[in-house]
């Protein structure tokens, strides 16, 4: 039985920053895969993108993580059949051919048990994270990613090279509340995630299905989207409505209210010298009362807390 075919398209998250070879690495290389036509990444000091066997790596003798939690494993296993593995697995070189891992073990073992035959990694020679995450930055501001390469990006530079919100928001001139948005574009199920990075979706589409909690209510939103041709506006509509869409409702005929009530409302407007509404629920009450501005309310207020005049 042949490996899995990593699936092409998704993007590489901080793989499409980075050069894939020397020579593109000294400026001469150019774009790696998943950037747009036409950008090619800056020289990164210390570092080269290159998809490189899963058995050529070895563990980091140093990692303080022993425990790994199986089931958690399988379920990213699972999603590294489905849509390949987006965030790059940093190495260090050994000797021509065999690597040791810095940073992603947990992508590393999952891709073994998702039977991935190469994996995208970042080599380096540079003991500076500073310096590589800086220039990493540098490269995420110039290129056009698409937005799964962009969320990847976003959450690998926070997760393994201390960048944190502010300075990814700062960095590119975006605002924080957009990194963290984009950054939540990856818990999206495989399959929307896949009509997001080949540009069926919108990344508004895909904020706007976020806000529905189960996946497959996410996955069939997603199919009327493309199927219907839904703008963003009509998308949240139906995530605020239920996910069958608008349905028009019977307008509720008002609730009768008592006349003890009513005469109540009167009396509170003579006193208040304000228009005074009361509805009447179910199980309870409201008292609605009107002002016309902030010294109004407080004369209001003075003659709520006023002694009644005897009648």
């Amino acid at each position: 039985m042949s490996a899995p075919r990593r699936v092409g398209g998704l993007g590489r998250g901080l793989g499409a920053l980075i050069p894939t070879s020397p020579e593109g690495a000294n400026g001469y290389g150019g774009a790696s895969g998943g950037s747009s036509a036409g950008y090619a990444p800056a020289p990164v000091h210390g570092a080269v993108f290159r998809e490189i066997p899963v058995d050529s790596v070895t563990p980091n003798p140093r990692q303080p993580r022993t425990n790994f939690d199986e089931q958690a494993l399988e379920e990213l296993a699972a999603s590294l059949r489905e849509v390949g593995l987006l965030q790059p697995v940093v190495v260090r070189e050994l000797q021509p051919g065999r690597y040791e891992l810095v940073m992603g073990e947990r992508r590393w073992r999952a891709s073994k048990l998702a039977g991935l035959t190469e994996i995208p990694a970042i080599v380096r020679d540079t003991a500076d994270d500073a310096m590589l995450r800086d220039a990493l930055l540098e490269n995420l501001h110039r290129q056009q990613l698409n937005p799964l390469e962009e969320a990847a990006a976003y959450e690998q530079l926070l997760r393994e090279f201390g960048a944190t919100h502010e300075q990814l928001a700062s960095k590119l001139g975006r605002s924080r509340s957009h990194v963290t948005n984009t950054i939540r574009l990856l818990n999206l199920p495989p399959a929307v995630q896949r009509r997001v990075a080949a540009g069926v979706l919108s990344a508004g589409h895909a904020r706007a299905l976020l806000a529905l909690s189960d996946p497959e209510a996410q996955d069939r939103l997603a199919t009327r989207i493309v199927a219907e041709g839904l703008s963003v506006r009509a998308v949240e509509e139906i995530v605020a409505l239920g996910e069958e869409g608008p349905r028009r409702r019977a307008p509720r005929a008002p609730r009768q209210i008592p006349p003890s009530l009513g005469q109540v409302a009167e009396r509170l407007s003579d006193r208040l010298e304000t228009k005074v509404r009361i509805d009447l629920g179910r199980n309870r009450g409201k008292i609605t009362i009107e002002f016309a501005g902030e010294e109004d309310l407080e004369r209001i207020v003075g003659a709520m807390l006023s002694p009644a005049t005897p009648r």
